[in-house]
């Protein structure tokens, strides 16, 4: 079969306003964007008109909704334009913004996926980034409770919980299609209780809230409109949940079962499968590719393939752990355990790919690591493990950099650690 392409947009579209936190008026300008980019907002308003890629790794906060950060730039409420996006299946796009905040439109995820559909719907080429669960996964983040199965294509099951005579509990599962999203979940506008009102402008929260930007609830009733379904409230969480999910960059396919789920809980849940899930997408860099920058061979390349690249900032890369090592021939014979030297090693090449990176003619170069701090090993590596190695850039100067790297074995820690390296000539 054919995987289908990545999809983008056929032209622009705009949806302007005021964002409901901030009480800002601003205009969100969809474009098309090429091949690999992602879905990438841009501030316009500020010098150098900053990109924050949508990605789980920017998030900045989650209190009552969820805020993206790259370098000085945020960009809060994201998470309605990320469904529409996430809804039509796009894959590479451009939101520029002039303003710290979306427009709130009538409080739900439609401004923009109607937008986006009078954008019109383009094939960009390339293979598309997918996500798949090969066994259920359970996450929990404070009161949210995420149960993940395998499955083909993406299907949201939610139940909610309130005090209110209107809300109780409520229970919802979604298909999700462009088809589907239009009639049963675009609509379904955020919600907020009167008595939080308050509280909510004394966080600088709800600047811009109006009755007819949300569903404002009394102790009894709806205040100022009528409910569009009587499990509106549910419907909206589903909404909200989606959008968050789009923070994993790519198409998921997967049941997921929410239980009170939050922006807090469902950030949690993103980075959770960005740790368990197979890739589908071609990796950024294959082991052609890593042996023309490393200069490691057999026995000591410990490097499989690297799955994300972001610049200078960020690499995940991949071990694969088999009972072929030569090193469990003489390390724990008849009880394999991959040496914990040999894992910050791996660790340590990753980190020397993103370093690499970030200079010119990098086969003429070569990494020294000059120090290791805060190294932990919480649990054995054994064969049959695949170790994701995840590396953030904390400082490069000149030659010199500091790096944070974090081992996973099924989304679990196995070995964490600080590392100084340097380029040299070779």
């Amino acid at each position: 079969m054919t995987p289908m392409p990545r999809r983008s947009i056929a032209g622009s579209a705009q949806v302007s306003g005021t964002g409901i936190h901030t009480g800002a008026t601003t205009k969100l300008t969809f474009r098309p964007a090429p091949a690999g980019e992602g879905i990438v907002f841009r501030r316009t308003d500020l010098s150098g008109q900053p990109r924050i890629p949508a990605l789980a790794e920017n998030v900045s906060s989650v209190e009552r909704r969820t805020a993206l950060t790259a370098g000085e730039a945020t960009v809060t409420t994201v998470e309605h334009v990320l469904a529409a996006v996430a809804a039509h299946g796009l894959d590479d796009v451009l939101i520029d913004l002039d303003g710290p905040e979306p427009p709130n439109g009538d409080g739900s995820a439609k401004p923009f996926f109607e937008a986006l559909a009078q954008a019109g719907m383009a094939e960009n080429g390339g293979s598309p980034a997918g996500f798949r669960v090969s066994s259920p996964l359970t996450v929990r983040e404070e009161d949210a409770t995420y149960l993940v199965a395998p499955r083909d294509g993406l299907r949201l099951t939610v139940t909610i919980e309130w005090p209110h005579p209107l809300i109780g509990r409520q229970s919802g599962c979604y298909d999700i299609s462009p088809e589907r999203f239009a009639t049963e979940l675009a609509g379904a506008r955020t919600f907020g209780f009167l008595s939080e009102a308050e509280a909510l402008k004394a966080k600088g929260l709800g600047r811009g809230a109006r009755q007819d930007g949300a569903v404002l609830l009394s102790e009894s009733g709806v205040v100022g409109t009528q409910l569009r379904w009587p499990d509106e409230f549910v419907r909206h969480k589903a909404t909200d949940l989606l959008g968050d999910l789009a923070l994993l960059g790519g198409r998921l396919h997967a049941e997921i079962v929410a239980f009170r789920p939050s922006h807090q809980g469902n950030v949690a849940l993103v980075r959770a499968l960005r740790r368990v899930t197979s890739l589908t997408a071609p990796p950024a860099m294959d082991i052609e590719r890593i042996l023309g920058v490393l200069p490691h061979r057999y026995p000591m390349l410990l490097v499989d393939r690297i799955v994300e690249v972001q610049g200078r900032e960020r690499i995940v890369g991949i071990k694969n752990v088999t009972i072929n090592e030569p090193f469990f021939q003489g390390h724990f014979p008849g009880h394999p355990i991959m040496p914990g030297v040999l894992i910050v090693e791996a660790m340590a090449q990753v980190g020397g790919l993103l370093l690499m990176g970030a200079v010119e003619r990098p086969e003429h170069k070569v990494v020294y690591f000059m120090s290791l701090d805060e190294v932990k090993f919480r649990r054995p590596v054994v064969p049959g493990d695949q170790v994701r190695f995840e590396l953030e850039m904390l400082q490069f100067r000149g030659r010199t950099c500091r790096m944070r790297g974090v081992g996973y074995v099924d989304g679990q820690v196995v070995a964490e650690a600080e590392m100084m390296a340097r380029i040299v000539d070779r």
